[in-house]
């Protein structure tokens, strides 16, 4: 709430008016509160530096990081995860009339889009989805090698694509760009969340998404995690391996969730920032200065 101007005729008792509403905690300038959702392997302690640039820049904001599957725990089947932090998010937008800014780092960037997507008449005003593979991943990281130990990008797919590999938070986002069909039939989270697949929820799931005013998507060519770094910006490889961008993406094409809608509606925002290592992005203050802090108002 933004205090009122008093008139120039009528500055001395509504100036003191004024103060003693201040002082009295009636009158101040207000932020929205913004829920953070971890990425693989992570934990609310990686967040305790942007926790701090949000409160900095914007001071009195309700800064919460979601304390649900840290570290090896985020390992758990997408799936699992979503409805546990559906829980601690309706509880914080519940309390918050005025609506709530979602930010998500990584993996948790798919929870939060999984989030949105299944969560009807939520009040989120902005979605910043901080470097995550939001149309997958393909690629040998160091975090390919945590999982699946010596194992080459190209042989996960037989990992991952079964109801075995379906148990494990990183399948539900490999896709495999030589393994189409294969990804398509037996990947049970991307393709539906980003309406790949057909499926009877798509409109009501569209719907609910495209409820957001502000779609931000942050990331870069110096990630070293997300394969390629343009999944971050909905771009990914054809069969070939050469990206295709965003807006030549079929899902994009298709409206499939609403992501040309909110293009179109100029609600959606790229941020693309060089020489930003994947582990580093939330503890970088020039990322958040120009690629954060105006839509956490």
């Amino acid at each position: 709430m933004k205090c009122p101007r008093v008139a120039a005729g009528s500055r001395g008792p509504m100036l003191l008016l004024l103060l003693l509403l201040v002082v009295a905690g009636v009158c101040v300038d207000s932020y929205k509160p913004v829920i953070i959702v971890h990425g693989i392997f992570d934990g609310p302690q990686q967040f305790q530096n942007l926790s701090r640039f949000i409160k900095k820049v914007h001071p009195g904001t309700e800064v919460t990081v979601i304390d649900l599957y840290d570290d090896l725990l985020s390992l758990q089947p997408l799936w699992k995860q979503v409805p546990d932090f559906r829980q601690s998010f309706n509880s914080i937008m519940k309390n918050a009339p005025d609506g709530v800014h979602l930010l998500c780092f990584s993996q948790g960037g798919l929870i939060c889009r999984a989030l949105l997507s299944t969560t009807p008449n939520h009040n989120v005003h902005t979605f910043i989805s901080l470097s995550s593979p939001l149309a997958g991943q393909y690629g040998d990281t160091d975090y390919l090698q945590k999982v699946f130990h010596k194992t080459l990008k190209k042989n996960v797919h037989f990992i991952c694509y079964n109801k075995f590999g379906q148990k494990v938070s990183i399948c539900d986002y490999w896709n495999d760009p030589h393994q189409r069909l294969s990804y398509l039939r037996n990947n049970i989270f991307l393709p539906l969340l980003n309406g790949e697949r057909p499926h009877s929820d798509m409109t009501a799931w569209r719907e609910n998404f495209l409820q957001i005013e502000k779609l931000v998507l942050i990331g870069g060519p110096d990630d070293g995690v997300i394969t390629p770094w343009q999944s971050s910006h909905f771009g990914f490889y054809d069969s070939s391996e050469n990206v295709v961008e965003m807006q030549k993406q079929e899902f994009y094409l298709n409206d499939a969730f609403g992501l040309k809608t909110l293009d179109q509606r100029g609600d959606l925002v790229t941020c693309v920032h060089s020489g930003v290592k994947h582990t580093t992005w939330h503890s970088n203050f020039t990322v958040f200065r120009n690629c954060m802090e105006k839509w956490l108002t």
